[in-house]
């Protein structure tokens, strides 16, 4: 392996963990590349370059990363400084799942960044994702504490843990739709995470520095949503008071209006929210004037908008408008698969607030899978406080500390003994592969060529997945 980093600059904690942790991720991805400072290549091993359709690596060395790999985030990690993990790129019509990290000098300047496709195996890279993740909390605490203090937004897209094939399809939906103006309907069961995604699409949009201002439809009564949205005029009724008060899309003008629970809403403001959206002018309650106003709307229910609309309860014009981009958000039931990342990554949260270092065991990862989860991830973190208060093992859950404190209901008969395991992710992932290879050959009649096309991969990774399947 080409050597990255040099024998006399390694006092950086990012720097001695990429070194330390270099050899386990290149042997369990495939394919790595590093960049310097300038995003220009710096080294990519071979499996890369075959994954890219070079024909020698050292083709790629010195030039910029994004001549060779257009839709690579690299750049956006040397000028951050911030790590992608398990994030997704569309390459050739090949999904790939990438882990990038950034490398500093001893001074804390940036040098660089290294990337691992993990296109064939996630599972044994969760361990040493999941250490990574830990090591960056503190920094991600002062983050999240100095956004707190302005209007804007707290979570990013790697704050929406999951490595599961139905997680990295909201992630890559997510992407797309803050690449894009459009506004987004997000649909999913209280809990899921749906607000996360929300200020993580904000995040990634061009309206980043702009307001993001989320309001919950159904914790505001019905009386006061139409000065909530709009704002009021001076003196609009008795007791109003003798200045303008601005609402919520005045306060979001030229970012991102977070509609939570959009199905509550009643059918008066439906369609003067359908108006607002039309027009891009409000007009504040005891007011004449108009007032022009660009937001970007996201929004989020819980409740089937589909069947409110049969039943007259929704206006279909509105929920076509909202729905331009749909991203649903599986519950937490159907994605058991990422139920350790879940909770190392809610256990370093709880943990940094208790000052306490929290950590579960496989058998008390295996026995949560035992339940089905109605309240999903704001449930799931719940479980696990309520562990930690119980727990006399000084922050180390196991099965019984699960078993403790999961409900009753919801659980199946026996699983106290006998708890129900998780397939591991790589397992469920290999097996999905085997079927679309089996199905491809079987389309074009055993035409390897053929297959390999339909599959979107080339001929030789084609031969190769059959080699590890025979």
């Amino acid at each position: 392996m080409t050597k990255l980093f040099s024998d006399n600059n390694k006092k950086g904690l990012t720097r001695d963990l990429i070194e330390a942790l270099f050899p386990m991720f290149e042997a369990a991805s495939a394919g790595a590349i590093a960049v310097d400072r300038q995003s220009r290549i710096t080294w990519i091993n071979a499996s890369y370059s075959h994954l890219l359709g070079l024909a020698d690596p050292s083709i790629a060395v010195g030039k910029p990363v994004r001549q060779v790999i257009p839709q690579t985030r690299m750049p956006e990690v040397v000028e951050t400084g911030k790590p992608l993990l398990l994030d997704i790129m569309e390459h050739n019509r090949q999904q790939l799942v990438v882990t990038r990290l950034p490398y500093y000098d001893d001074e804390g300047q940036i040098e660089g960044a290294v990337a691992f496709v993990l296109y064939d195996d996630l599972q044994p890279l969760t361990p040493l994702v999941s250490k990574y993740r830990r090591l960056h909390q503190d920094l991600a605490a002062a983050r999240k504490a100095l956004a707190r203090k302005a209007r804007g937004t707290r979570y990013s897209l790697g704050d929406f843990v999951g490595a599961s094939p139905v997680a990295l399809e909201v992630k890559r939906r997510a992407r797309l739709a803050a690449a894009r103006e459009m506004p987004v309907l997000l649909l999913g069961e209280t809990g899921t995470g749906k607000e996360v995604l929300a200020q993580a699409i904000h995040s990634a949009s061009a309206r980043v520095d702009k307001p993001f201002v989320g309001v919950n439809v159904a914790a505001v009564p019905e009386n006061l949503l139409e000065a909530e949205f709009f704002g009021v005029a001076p003196g609009a009724y008795t007791g109003a008071d003798r200045r303008t008060r601005e609402g919520k899309f005045q306060l979001a003008n030229g970012g991102t209006l977070f509609l939570d629970e959009v199905g509550d809403m009643p059918l008066p403001l439906q369609a003067k929210l359908l108006r607002a959206l039309q027009e891009g002018e409000i007009e504040p309650l005891g007011s004449n004037k108009l007032v022009s106003v660009d937001v970007r709307v996201i929004a989020a229910t819980s409740r089937n908008l589909e069947t409110m609309m049969a039943e007259g309860a929704f206006r279909s014009d509105l929920y076509y408008r909202l729905n331009v981009v749909e991203i649903t958000i599986p519950p937490l039931r159907d994605r058991l698969a990422d139920l350790g990342v879940l909770c190392e990554a809610l256990l370093g949260e709880i943990g940094e607030g208790q000052n306490l270092r929290a950590e579960i065991t496989d058998a008390g990862v295996a026995a949560l899978g035992s339940y089905d989860w109605p309240g999903n991830i704001r449930e799931l973190r719940n479980v696990l406080e309520r562990a930690l208060t119980m727990s006399e093992d000084g922050g180390l859950l196991d099965a019984d500390a699960m078993f403790k404190v999961l409900p009753q209901s919801g659980r199946e008969p026996g699983l106290k003994t006998a708890p129900r395991l998780v397939r591991p992710l790589a397992r469920i992932m290999a097996d999905a592969e085997a079927r679309a290879i089996e199905e491809a050959l079987l389309v074009s009649r055993g035409n390897r060529t053929r297959a390999a096309k339909l599959l979107g991969i080339s001929r030789s990774v084609l031969y190769e997945k059959l080699a590890k399947m025979s």
